[in-house]
């Protein structure tokens, strides 16, 4: 088996890998909602948070309400609450609904930050208490609204040390928002309203290593000062960190590589991945069963032919599996859409957080993930995610006789699937490399 201590950490990045860390996988947003809301509810000093997508359907699980109804709670109690949310540019007006303002007599100090061009502020975290002892971090990929809520993603809560670079992440961007001199770049707030940073890493809370990962544009925050504990890192070229982090993670795997994404992999990490296989590696990668329309349109665009061209190299070996899944709704299967970003290696190793495997995400996007080293998070979050997927307790497989069950049970769902049969065993099936996303709103 491989042990965590031989996955690498990332070695260009503002943040150490750092130990002593409690560390709590969610899957699926109720589950990691109902548990940030209880942080913010037990919260004493401070609740922060960084948004990307908001809706004004969103609502707490547990009848908690609207994001402003816990967050202005949150205020009436004495909390600094503050939200740092996404502006887009004119490139990046389609993607989706942002947070454009807060309710009238709302509290909450906001701050609105742009990214460069065509990238955007993807971060979704929340921190909770900064530099105080209960000091928690929340990273994930989960968007504010209803529909993200339906959608299959992750979170992952983290106390500890690394709970403090979650913090120096904030303070960095809320100093350096792009709006914070805009007549409409603040709400409660003014552009002199500076916050210090951390120079104390948080105490041990637990027995696992973490790292906090991002992905950040160059020449978009100039102030690099040290996290605690770490030399300065020229944070005005850009980070790359969770990039160099799954290429050094996917080289490293001995038996398993565990994926769940909502973009197929860039060329880069598809020839990693290729490697992988060629060493005997069992590999599952979950996506979307019906992707959104613009990945149709790569598939037809002969610029991105170098992305199709790698995931079609990765179904050519017999120890890979594609795959989706497909909930069942009134007697019928209907694909449920994978929003989650993480990977989970060899029983030992995971990533969770906000980075898809797209050009975007690895190279512009402001992004934030979290690596984890330590099995006995791992496996039993490993065990979680297939007993969504397959209705399977895995508890007493290895994780190699765990994804080797998972793709038989894929591929003989896809063949009930193509024969119209609902009565399958759990929700994952098998997708075909090789025609994945050729037909619009269909799952091939």
């Amino acid at each position: 088996m491989t042990a965590a201590s031989d996955i690498p950490a990332a070695t260009l990045c503002s943040y150490p890998a750092r130990a002593g860390n409690l560390v709590r996988p969610m899957a699926d947003g109720l589950d990691a909602f109902r548990r940030i809301a209880e942080a913010v509810e037990a919260a004493r000093h401070s609740v922060w948070l960084t948004v990307a997508f908001h809706a004004d359907d969103f609502r707490f699980p547990d009848g908690r309400g609207a994001l402003f109804d816990v967050l202005d709670s949150a205020v009436a109690r004495g909390l600094d609450v503050r939200l740092l949310a996404w502006r887009p540019n004119p490139e990046t007006e389609h993607y989706g609904r942002v947070l454009g303002g807060a309710p009238a007599g709302s509290r909450v100090r906001i701050r609105w930050d742009r990214a460069a061009t065509v990238f955007c502020q993807h971060q979704k975290s929340w921190m909770i208490d900064a530099g105080q002892p209960s000091e928690t971090a929340f990273v994930g990929g989960i968007n504010l609204s209803t529909e993200a809520l339906r959608r299959h993603d992750a979170y992952v809560e983290v106390a500890g040390p690394s709970a403090t670079d979650v913090h120096h992440n904030f303070v960095q961007r809320w100093n350096e928002a792009s709006e914070r001199t805009a007549a409409d770049g603040n709400w409660a707030c003014d552009a002199t309203d500076a916050l210090p940073f951390p120079q104390v890493a948080s105490g041990s809370r637990g027995t696992s290593v973490v790292q906090i990962q991002r992905t950040l544009h160059a020449d978009r925050y100039t102030d690099g000062r040290a996290t605690p504990g770490h030399a300065a890192f020229d944070v005005a070229r850009g980070e790359r960190s969770i990039l160099e982090q799954y290429k050094r993670a996917i080289d490293a795997a001995r038996r398993t590589i565990y994926l769940e994404n909502q973009a197929i992999p860039i060329p880069e990490i598809a020839h990693c991945l290729e490697r992988a296989l060629e060493r005997g590696v069992e590999v599952v990668l979950l996506v979307p069963a019906i992707p959104e329309p613009h990945v149709y349109e790569a598939r037809r665009n002969p610029a991105q032919r170098a992305r199709f061209d790698g995931l079609e190299a990765l179904g050519r070996h017999p120890n890979f599996l594609l795959a989706g899944v497909a909930a069942s709704e009134e007697g019928e299967r209907r694909p449920t859409y994978v929003h989650a970003k993480l990977m989970v290696i060899d029983d030992a190793w995971a990533t969770i957080g906000s980075c898809n495997l797209h050009a975007l995400s690895l190279s512009g996007h402001s992004e934030m993930n979290a690596s984890v080293w330590d099995g006995s998070v791992v496996r039993p979050f490993r065990c979680t995610l297939l007993a969504k997927h397959l209705a399977v307790d895995t508890a007493a497989l290895d994780d190699l006789a765990a994804l080797r069950l998972y793709r038989r049970l894929a591929h003989a769902n896809r063949r009930k699937w193509q024969s119209g049969d609902p009565d399958w065993q759990g929700s994952a099936f098998a997708l075909s490399p090789a025609a994945y996303a050729t037909t619009p709103g269909k799952a091939v």
